[in-house]
């Protein structure tokens, strides 16, 4: 067992992004339906809520960088599990706006001490040989969220309504609260162990090959940074956009709730597919030609959902999610 706990970090941490992605991001959209039904929102108001998680969570991840490297992952990412759970239980209970929009500050919580960042850095502490597949296999935890959660809610407010629904959904990050006081470990040092794994793991030698660039000062400096920065800003700018409002976007054009789950779903499996796709093409092509030919897939389905027509709806989601998830390799 212990031979192999560097790629049990690795799987854990593709767990957490799982949970957190899907409960605090992506797989809260299928709720919306229901809470604009009970309150009389306008779809502004509801999904202002976005906004506020988003630019806490800018907010707060300098600070909660600072607690990472102070308190270590572990500790930060049982108090973003127990914020979760706390916030999905509050939720059922929400009576107004306001309710709803404090939620959303917690979830930004969640988001500095169990998402991407300590998802990383718990991997880069347990890998040096093999660290850009380990780190690869944390990131299918991004997608793989926005894929199961909006099945798994859909059918519990289906079965019992929104707000049972939500409270019954704490039970997720209550494991995950047991897992990392229990399981996950903040580096190799944290566990006895007589052998890293050879080759597998890790930080036992540091004859690693170790990739270079350039230094950051020198990087700023050229228009290839600030393109890609641009491009990556505008990117999630719209998979946010389309993840947030997908669900409302089918039931508009009449499709059932179960069957606008599943474009969510379908659209993150698609970013799934995409990574490895064209990942693999830009070890054999171009990695420019790679890189325009997934913007203009993006492009293509991100043109064809604007249309609102019904027969191009697939093509779309299937599209936008190839070339979306495509852009991260």
């Amino acid at each position: 067992m212990k031979l192999y706990y560097p790629w049990l970090m690795a799987i854990l941490a593709a767990l957490t992004l799982l949970v957190s992605n899907g409960m605090a991001i992506t797989g809260l959209s299928v709720f919306d339906e229901a809470l604009l039904g009970e309150f009389g929102w306008s779809r502004g108001e509801l999904k202002f809520n976005g906004l506020i998680t988003m630019v806490v969570t800018g907010l707060l991840a300098p600070f909660a960088g600072i607690l990472l490297d102070r308190y270590g992952v572990r500790i930060c990412m049982m108090v973003g599990w127990l914020f979760l759970a706390i916030a999905y239980w509050l939720y059922g209970n929400i009576n107004g706006l306001t309710d709803m929009y404090l939620i959303h500050i917690m979830f930004s919580v969640v988001l500095v001490f169990c998402g991407l960042n300590p998802a990383v850095i718990l991997v880069s502490t347990w890998f040096v040989a093999r660290r850009g597949t380990a780190i690869g296999i944390a990131l299918v935890g991004t997608s793989l969220g926005g894929a199961v959660f909006p099945q798994i809610s859909t059918r519990l407010i289906e079965s019992m309504g929104w707000r049972d629904a939500f409270q019954t959904e704490v039970i997720v990050p209550i494991v995950l609260l047991f897992i990392a006081f229990f399981i996950v470990r903040n580096k190799p040092a944290d566990v006895a162990m007589s052998a890293y794994g050879g080759d597998n793991a890790v930080q036992a030698d540091g004859s690693a090959a170790v990739l270079t660039g350039v230094a950051y000062k020198d990087a700023i400096k050229t228009s290839s940074f600030w393109s890609l920065a641009l491009i990556a800003m505008f990117t999630f700018y719209s998979v946010l956009g389309v993840s947030a409002h997908l669900f409302l976007y089918m039931r508009d054009l009449a499709f059932t709730p179960a069957v606008a789950a599943n474009a969510i779903s379908t659209f993150f499996l698609c970013a799934l597919v995409g990574k490895f796709i064209f990942g693999l093409s830009a070890d054999y092509i171009d990695q420019r030609k790679v890189f325009y030919g997934n913007i203009f897939v993006m492009l293509v389905g991100a043109v064809m959902l604007a249309a609102m027509q019904t027969p191009l709806v697939w093509f779309s989601v299937v599209l936008f999610g190839l070339g979306w998830g495509a852009s991260i390799p």
